[in-house]
């Protein structure tokens, strides 16, 4: 009977629990701003770990900002520090190296959703009637 999660899938699991807190108690440079932990993918021998964030901020950022370019190479600098910090809290004895990327897919939901908002427009694809209109088409039931 297979299992339900890999070892793997339970280390990158717990690696991103870890890993928010940590980059949000540890790291202290200011061009570090808020940054959410989205998925960590952990290769098959530990050799790796890529690190999928993305940032918090008011405007639109792609992976060419200049804000999530100067987030992405100080944590990619701090991966050191926090490799260490993460073998330590999770005692594991091959820890793998974290290498830190941004995170694109919120960006392309958001252009899906206004393209398919574009194109149905803003009625809902079901029309929800909670009036007498679902039990018209019931049978009726002799209890």
């Amino acid at each position: 009977m297979p299992r339900e999660f890999s070892r793997i899938d339970r280390i990158g699991d717990q690696m991103q629990r870890e890993l928010a807190q940590l980059i949000q108690r540890e790291v202290k440079d200011p061009r570090v701003g808020m940054v959410t932990v989205n998925a960590v993918k952990v290769s098959r021998d530990l050799g790796y770990a890529d690190i999928y964030v993305s940032l918090l901020s008011t405007e639109e950022l792609t992976e060419d900002s200049p804000e999530v370019k100067d987030s992405i190479s100080v944590l990619n600098k701090a991966s050191g520090f926090l490799r260490g910090q993460v073998g330590r809290a999770m005692k594991l004895r091959v820890v793998p190296q974290l290498r830190f990327h941004f995170d694109t897919l919120q960006g392309y939901s958001r252009k899906m959703d206004s393209l398919i908002r574009e194109a149905v427009g803003e009625k809902p694809a079901v029309d929800r009637d909670d009036d007498d209109t679902d039990n018209q088409n019931e049978p009726e039931r002799n209890t």
